[in-house]
């Protein structure tokens, strides 16, 4: 019996235009703006040209739309971390955000650190962290009011930190070693240290760590327009009945909890970190005296060598005085030898000349 398979069905409208957004995302990361054409587009989501021409006019318009959500993705990522109440927390929060929309969303950053096509309207990522410098440097401000610095200094500040950390992301693109945890601790310990505290063994805190093994929202859904997109036209919601005055107690008393929970989350994070930065410093001191150790062990070497040294030249000089008099003392007593040698045969000679004289006188 023949079975006749069922008609594949139609997209909505909304269906076809997510589907041509992903297809142009993956395109646009591969290939750039320039490389990537309308026919190439049409091609791969098997539709004809002016579908894409419908739903977005051109190759520009399909491009603005996949930029504006990656920007308002990371935007909204880096300004969640940046609601931490301590400003340790808060710089790690931001660092792990942006490595963690690296590795999570690697086409949508690839995209976004590529030049902007000037054709195309949208914003570049030079101007995505402008914006995100602009949350950093209100927090600059505050630091350096509580600190005692010059506040006009806090954008220039931003604008260092937040490119540090931006261009980290791009070459961990690439890389993808060590861990993300591992590169934001090192970022923070440059950016929250300087080189002259920098500690040995950087860490984040528990607070942070804690925060990236939370589960990711679960993902979009095809047609659900961002909430930052201009595509998104929610309903006006119908207004809900008025609260009875135990259902208004019932929500001041939630309030209220989640005040307490908030001031005591804060209060442990504040914790962590003045417990970090005494680890820091632990940390620090004990390598300041280990150094110390090792160069106060390497001075009681090199006198140690010294004095041996000193001990064998000494020894040295000894046996070489030794030697110069045992030599004298064998050439004198080589001299005196020979003169008993020589002594011995002049009394040799005068006995045997009286010998001769007494032989004459006694024949005579």
């Amino acid at each position: 019996m023949r079975t006749v398979s069922e008609p594949r069905r139609r997209m909505s409208g909304k269906e076809r235009r997510e589907q041509l957004i992903e297809i142009s995302r993956t395109l646009f990361a591969e290939k750039g703006f320039d490389g990537t054409s309308v026919e190439e587009i049409a091609a791969t989501a098997n539709v004809s040209k002016p579908v894409v021409y419908e739903h977005f006019g051109g190759k520009e318009g399909v491009y603005a739309v996949v930029v504006d959500r990656e920007m308002q993705k990371l935007l909204a990522m880096v300004t969640e971390a940046l609601s931490a109440s301590h400003s340790l927390i808060k710089l790690e929060r931001a660092a792990l955000a942006l490595l963690a929309y690296v590795e999570e969303n690697s086409e949508g950053f690839r995209i976004l650190v590529r030049d902007s096509h000037a054709a195309s309207g949208t914003g570049t990522f030079a101007s995505l962290i402008n914006d995100i410098a602009s949350q950093v440097e209100d927090v600059m401000v505050d630091e350096f009011a509580e600190r005692g610095y010059e506040p006009t200094l806090a954008p220039m500040y931003a604008q260092m930190l937040v490119g540090m950390v931006a261009l980290t992301g791009q070459w961990w693109l690439d890389v993808r070693t060590p861990p993300r945890q591992e590169v934001a601790a090192h970022l923070v310990n440059l950016a929250w240290n300087g080189l002259t505290g920098l500690a040995a063994t950087p860490r984040l805190t528990s607070t942070s760590r804690d925060m990236e093994r939370r589960p990711l929202p679960a993902p979009q859904r095809a047609g659900e327009p961002l909430p930052s997109s201009p595509q998104a036209h929610p309903r006006p919601e119908p207004q809900p009945p008025p609260r009875t005055d135990k259902e208004l107690r019932e929500l001041a008393k939630a309030r209220e909890r989640e005040l307490k929970e908030q001031e005591r989350i804060r209060e442990r994070e504040r914790r962590e970190a003045e417990k970090l930065a005494r680890e820091q410093e632990k940390a620090r001191l004990r390598d300041l005296r280990e150094q110390e150790k090792a160069r106060e062990r390497e001075r009681r070497e090199a006198e140690k060598l010294a004095r041996e040294q000193e001990k064998v030249r000494l020894r040295e000089l000894r046996e070489q005085e030794k030697a110069r008099e045992r030599e004298l003392k064998e050439q004198e007593r080589a001299r005196l030898k020979e003169a008993k040698a020589a002594g011995r045969g002049e009394v040799t000679r005068a006995g045997e000349a009286d010998r001769e004289r007494a032989k004459i006188e006694t024949s005579g």
